[in-house]
């Protein structure tokens, strides 16, 4: 977990900060999966998983359409 710490700190680009930022969403998942086996309301703990996997999901379809969108733009003002 620390190093994907390090890659979201240190990343050479922002696709590696968004990768790094979605392994954490999805051990962060897993966590609240095991929180619910050991609390024995798997249930409960099922449903903020799907909420969050689903935010998690949201945010970096959203971040990539961003960082795409910026990247055209740039592109488009070095060739004017």
């Amino acid at each position: 977990m620390l190093l994907v710490l390090v890659r979201v700190i240190k990343g050479p680009t922002v696709i590696d900060r968004l990768v790094a930022v979605n392994v954490i969403g999805t051990k962060s998942i897993v966590l609240l999966l095991f929180a619910g086996i050991l609390f024995e309301q798997l249930d409960m703990f099922v449903d903020i998983a799907l909420g969050y996997g689903l935010l998690n999901f949201i945010v970096s379809i959203a971040a990539s359409r961003y960082y795409q969108h910026r990247r055209s733009l740039e592109q488009k003002e070095q060739t004017s």
